[in-house]
C-alpha cells in the first residue's frame, strides 16, 4: 500500500508549539546554520542534509550559550541540557514530510534541539550581561544584587536498574489522596498514561479536592518537567481541548492549567495567552483571572505582554470573587493605569475566598485592593 504523503509544520519536542522558520544568525560565520529559538526557550538549528547533525549540535548548543564557546564545552548533557530532534524536515518549505519526498525530491533535513535547564540558562545571560557592560564600562558595578529565579526542586532520583511500574487508577488515587508529589512523578516516569490518569480525578463534586488536584497536577508537572516537558506539554493541550469542548464540564481544567503555566512558567508561560480565550464564559470568568493572577505573582511580564485592559471593567463586577481577584491581579503587575478605579473599591468590605496551593482563603475586597495599591505606589518608586 502506497504511503500517505503528510505534511505538517514542525514544532518543538520540548513545548509542542510550532516553531518558525530558522533563518541567518546576525552575526554569520562560514558554515554555519540556520538558527531559531521556541518561545519555551529551547533554540535549534537546520540541517538540509542531515549529514552534519554533529556539527548542527555544536552550533546549536554554543548558540543557546549565548556564543559562549568556553562555557558550553563546561556542560553535560541530561545535568546541563536536555536535546531533541525533528527528522524528515525540509528547509525550503519549512515542513515535517513523513514520505521523506517531496515532488521528486529527497527530504532528509533534521532541526536539532537544545534547551539549557533555567539556572544554567540564567548563569549564560548573567555571564553575557557581565561581558556586555564590562566591554561598554569596566567600571560599572554589574548584576551585583541580582536574583536568579528560584529553579522548583528536581525529580526525585530514580535507579537507572529498577523496574519500572504499570501504574494504574487506584496507585494514582492514593498517591494523589497522600499528596505524595514524587511518588506521581516517579510514576510519570514510569509509565506515560500517570498524568492522563490524574487527570480523571479533576472530574470531583467536591470544589475544594479539585482545587486540591489541580495544584498537585502542577507541582508533579513542575519536576517532571525537568526531564521530560513533552509530557507536560501533551497535558497542556488536552486540558485546552476539553476547556473548549461545548460538551463537556471543564471541571478544574482552567485551575490546572494556570498551575502548571505558572509553576513552570520558564518553559510553558507563553500558553497563559489562551486562558483569555475563557474569559467571556460565566463558568470560568473566576478560575481565568485567578490562574492570571497565579502566574502573574512570579512572572507579571508575561501578563503585561497580554492585553489586560480588558479586565479594568471587572472592577465593577456583581461578584465580589471578580472584583477582588481582578484587584489582586492589577496589584501584582503594578497596573498603575487602574489605581483610580481601585481607590473607588477601598470601602469594598464583600468577602471572597481565594484558593492557595490547593486551600481556602479568606479575604475582603478592600483588602486586596489595598495590597493592589501598596505594589503599584511601591513600583513606581
Amino acid at each position: 500500500m502506497k504511503k500517505q504523503k503528510l505534511k505538517t509544520e514542525p514544532w518543538c519536542p520540548f513545548c509542542g508549539q510550532k516553531v518558525g522558520k530558522p533563518s541567518d544568525a546576525l552575526e554569520r560565520k562560514m558554515d554555519e546554520f540556520k538558527i531559531g529559538r521556541c518561545q519555551c526557550g529551547a533554540v535549534y538549528a537546520s540541517d538540509p542534509t542531515g549529514l552534519n547533525v554533529g556539527s548542527a549540535m555544536v552550533e546549536t548548543l554554543v548558540f543557546a550559550c549565548d556564543n559562549n564557546w568556553d562555557f558550553a564545552w563546561d556542560l553535560l548533557p541530561e545535568d546541563d541540557y536536555l536535546t531533541g530532534r525533528v527528522e524528515d524536515y525540509d528547509e525550503p518549505t519549512h515542513q515535517v514530510v513523513n514520505t521523506r519526498n517531496l515532488d521528486g525530491r529527497a527530504v532528509r533535513g533534521v532541526l536539532y534541539f537544545v534547551r539549557l535547564h533555567t539556572e544554567i540558562a540564567d548563569i549564560s545571560k548573567r555571564v553575557k550581561e557581565k561581558q556586555d557592560a564590562l566591554s561598554k564600562d569596566s567600571r560599572d558595578p554589574v548584576l551585583d544584587g541580582v536574583e536568579i529565579p528560584k529553579k522548583p526542586e528536581p525529580a526525585p532520583a530514580l535507579d537507572p536498574k529498577r523496574k519500572k511500574v504499570r501504574v494504574n487508577k487506584k496507585m494514582v488515587l492514593e498517591a494523589r489522596n497522600n499528596v505524595d508529589i514524587d511518588t506521581l512523578v516517579s510514576y510519570c516516569f514510569d509509565d506515560r498514561k500517570t498524568l492522563r490518569l490524574v487527570q480523571r480525578l479533576l472530574y470531583d463534586v467536591d470544589e475544594g479536592r479539585r482545587w486540591e488536584t489541580a495544584w498537585i497536577i502542577g507541582q508533579v508537572c513542575a519536576k517532571v518537567a525537568d526531564k521530560e516537558p513533552g509530557q507536560v506539554s501533551e497535558l497542556i493541550h488536552r486540558l485546552f481541548e476539553a476547556c473548549s469542548d461545548s460538551a463537556a464540564a471543564p471541571w478544574g481544567m482552567v485551575e490546572t492549567l494556570s498551575e502548571v503555566i505558572a509553576a513552570r512558567s520558564d518553559i510553558f508561560g507563553a500558553f497563559n495567552r489562551h486562558l483569555h480565550n475563557y474569559i467571556g464564559d460565566d463558568s470560568t470568568q473566576v478560575q481565568v483571572v485567578w490562574g492570571l493572577s497565579k502566574i502573574a505573582e512570579t512572572r507579571p511580564d508575561l501578563i503585561r505582554d497580554t492585553p489586560f485592559y480588558d479586565l479594568f471593567h471587572f472592577l465593577t463586577h456583581p461578584n465580589p470573587e471578580m472584583r477582588g481577584l481582578v484587584a489582586q491581579l492589577l496589584g501584582r503587575i503594578r497596573a498603575n493605569e487602574a489605581s483610580m478605579q481601585l481607590m473607588a473599591l477601598s470601602d469594598d468590605d464583600a468577602k471572597l475566598v481565594i484558593w492557595n496551593k490547593g486551600k481556602a482563603e479568606e479575604h475582603t475586597v478592600s483588602e486586596l485592593v489595598k495590597e493592589a495599591l501598596s505594589h503599584i505606589s511601591n513600583g513606581d518608586k
